[in-house]
C-alpha cells in the first residue's frame, strides 16, 4: 500500500510537471500541436495508401484465382472430353478428375475441394478433397450459388488445415468454384479452389511497417524542423522575458543584444529604446522626488526657528488676552489655535519626511488594543463633546495582545479616531477591538456622510479629502490617514477603509500578534455587521 501511494504521489508530481512545462513553455504547445496534426494528415494519407495497396492486391489477387481455377477447370473438362463414356464408370472418372488436380494444387499451393452431383446436398464426408483441408472453409454462400446449374464464382473464405498436431492453420484467401459434367452419368459436379493470401498478407503487413517507420521518421523530423523554428523565434522573447524581469527589479540598465537585421532585432532595438527612455524617465522622477523629500524636510527643519520665536510672541499675547478688548483677545485665542495647528503640520512633515527617507524604526513591546482604544477614547472626549457625540468602546475583557510600539499605534487609532469625529455628522462613533492567536485588530465605526465608491483606496493619499468643501472641525493637517499608513505598513499590518454614501465609513487596523509574522486574515470584519446589502 505504500509503494502505491508513492507511486501515485510520483504519478501525480509527474503529470504537474507537465502541465507547468504545457502552460508555461509556447516551445512545447507549438511542437505538440505541430507534431499532433502532422500525425493525424500523416496517418490519414498512409491510411488511404494502405487501402489503396490492399484493394489493388486483392484486386489483382481475384483476377489471379478466377484465371487459375477457369484454366485449371477446362483442362479437366477436356481430359474428361477424351475418355469414351463406355470405358469408365462414374467413381473412376471422379478419381481422373480430381487426383490431378489435387497434385497441381500441391505443387501451385491452392487446395481442391470436389463436392457433387449439383441438386444434392452440399458438401458431404464422402466429398474429394486436398488432404488435411477442413472442408468448412467453402463458405455456405458460395455452396447454395452451385445448388443448381451455375457459372464460375468467386468470395472470401478463412482456409483451415490440420496440422500435425491436432490443431487447425488459418488463413485467409479466395475460394472460386466452378462445375464440371462427369460423361459417365451426365451429372454435374463442382470444383472448389482455395487460394491462400498469405503473400498478399506478407505484403501488406510489410508495407505497413514500412510506412509506420516511415511515419515515425517524418514525425520526427516535422518535431526537430518545429523545435529549430521555434526556438529562433522563442529564445529572443524569453531573453526580453528574462530582461523586463530585471528591469522591474531596478536593474535599469540592462538591455537585449541586438544581431542582425530581422524583425526580431528591430524588436529588440525598440525594446532598447523604451528601456532607455523609461530609465532616463525613472531617474529623472527620483531625482525629482529626493528633491521634493528634501525640500519639505528643509523647509520643516527651517521653519521650526521662527515658528517658536512666533510661538513665545503668541503665548504672550494669549495670556495678555484679558486686557485686551473682545477683537483683539479672540485674534489671540485664533493665533494661538493656529499656531498649535502649523506646529502640529510640522510635525506631520518631519515625520512624512523620516518615512520617505527610510529612517523610521519601531520601538517593539507588547502592546494591549484594548488599553489603546480606551485610552484614544478619553484623549478624543473634549473634542467629540465639542460636535455633541459619543466615543463608544467595544471591547473584550481579555486583552488583545500585539508586538508593535505603542507611540506609532496610538498615532493611529488617534486620527482614525479624529478623522471620524470629523464626518460623524452628529452620530456616535463605535471602536471595536478584537484578536484571536495570529492578529489583533481595532475598527472606528461612524456613520456619517461616507466615501463614494473608489475612494476607500484615495483616503490615504496625502491632503486628500472626500468633500474639500467642507470644513475640517479637528484641526487635522490631511497628512494624519497618510502618516497612519506608513506606521501601519511598518508593523506588517493593515490599514482598509470601507465606506458607503449614506451609511458611513468604518476604518480597520489589523496587527501580527508577533512582529514579522505574516497576515491571514483580521479578526474583525472590515464591512460592519450592521450594514444593509442593497437589493435589487
Amino acid at each position: 500500500m505504500a509503494l502505491d501511494s508513492w507511486g501515485r504521489q510520483r504519478a501525480a508530481a509527474a503529470l504537474t510537471r507537465a502541465l507547468t512545462v504545457w502552460r508555461r513553455s509556447i516551445q512545447v504547445r507549438v511542437v505538440a500541436s505541430t507534431v499532433v496534426l502532422s500525425a493525424v494528415v500523416i496517418g490519414a494519407v498512409f491510411w488511404f495508401l494502405l487501402q489503396q495497396t490492399r484493394d489493388g492486391l486483392l484486386e489483382q489477387s481475384e483476377r489471379a484465382a478466377v484465371t487459375e481455377a477457369t484454366r485449371v477447370t477446362e483442362e479437366a473438362r477436356q481430359r474428361l472430353r477424351a475418355v469414351p463414356p463406355t470405358e469408365t464408370d462414374a467413381p473412376q472418372q471422379l478419381a481422373d478428375l480430381v487426383e490431378p488436380i489435387i497434385a497441381l494444387g500441391e505443387t501451385r499451393e491452392f487446395a481442391v475441394v470436389l463436392s457433387g452431383p449439383a441438386g444434392e446436398s452440399r458438401i458431404a464426408d464422402s466429398a474429394q478433397y486436398t488432404p488435411r483441408l477442413d472442408t468448412s472453409s467453402v463458405p455456405d454462400s458460395l455452396e447454395s450459388h452451385f445448388q443448381g446449374l451455375a457459372g464460375t464464382a468467386f468470395t472470401y473464405t478463412e482456409i483451415r488445415r490440420s496440422t500435425e498436431d491436432g490443431s487447425l492453420d488459418r488463413e485467409p484467401g479466395i475460394v472460386v468454384g466452378s462445375q464440371v459434367r462427369l460423361p459417365a452419368d451426365s451429372r454435374t459436379y463442382t470444383l472448389y479452389y482455395l487460394f491462400p493470401l498469405t503473400e498478399e498478407g506478407r505484403t501488406l503487413g510489410l508495407l505497413g511497417r514500412a510506412m509506420l517507420t516511415a511515419a515515425g521518421l517524418l514525425l520526427l523530423l516535422v518535431a526537430a524542423l518545429t523545435w529549430l523554428v521555434t526556438r529562433q523565434v522563442v529564445t529572443p522573447v524569453r531573453m526580453a522575458r528574462r530582461v523586463a524581469e530585471r528591469l522591474a527589479a531596478g536593474q535599469l540598465q540592462e538591455r537585449l543584444k541586438v544581431s542582425g537585421e530581422d524583425d526580431l532585432a528591430r524588436l529588440a532595438t525598440s525594446f532598447n529604446q523604451m528601456a532607455s527612455n523609461l530609465q532616463r524617465q525613472i531617474r529623472q522622477l527620483e531625482e525629482l522626488s529626493r528633491m521634493q523629500r528634501r525640500f519639505v524636510a528643509d523647509v520643516s527643519h527651517e521653519l521650526r526657528t521662527p515658528l517658536t520665536t512666533v510661538r513665545m510672541a503668541g503665548d504672550v499675547l494669549h495670556d495678555a488676552r484679558e486686557d485686551f478688548d473682545p477683537v483683539t483677545a479672540r485674534a489671540a485665542e485664533l493665533l494661538q489655535t493656529e499656531l498649535d495647528r502649523f506646529e502640529r503640520l510640522l510635525v506631520d512633515l518631519l515625520e512624512i519626511s523620516r518615512f520617505d527617507a527610510g529612517a523610521a524604526g519601531l520601538d517593539l513591546d507588547d502592546v494591549n488594543l484594548v488599553d489603546v482604544a480606551r485610552r484614544m477614547a478619553d484623549a478624543t472626549l473634549v473634542l467629540a463633546q465639542q460636535h455633541g457625540i459619543q466615543v463608544l468602546v467595544d471591547a473584550p475583557d481579555r486583552p488583545c495582545l500585539a508586538e508593535a510600539d505603542v507611540r506609532r499605534v496610538e498615532r493611529i487609532v488617534r486620527n482614525l479616531v479624529t478623522n471620524a469625529i470629523d464626518h460623524a455628522d452628529s452620530r456616535d462613533i463605535l471602536i471595536r477591538v478584537a484578536g484571536d492567536e495570529h492578529a489583533a485588530a481595532i475598527a472606528v465605526r461612524d456613520h456619517g456622510v461616507g466615501l463614494a465608491a473608489g475612494e476607500s483606496a484615495l483616503v490615504f493619499n496625502r491632503f486628500w479629502r472626500a468633500d474639500p468643501a467642507r470644513a475640517r472641525t479637528s484641526g487635522g493637517t490631511g497628512l494624519g490617514l497618510s502618516i497612519s499608513l506608513e506606521d501601519t505598513h511598518l508593523h506588517g499590518g493593515w490599514l482598509q477603509a470601507w465606506g458607503r454614501p449614506g451609511e458611513g465609513s468604518q476604518f480597520r487596523l489589523t496587527l501580527p500578534r508577533r512582529s514579522g509574522t505574516v497576515l491571514r486574515h483580521s479578526p474583525l470584519p472590515l464591512v460592519p455587521d450592521d450594514v444593509r446589502e442593497p437589493t435589487g
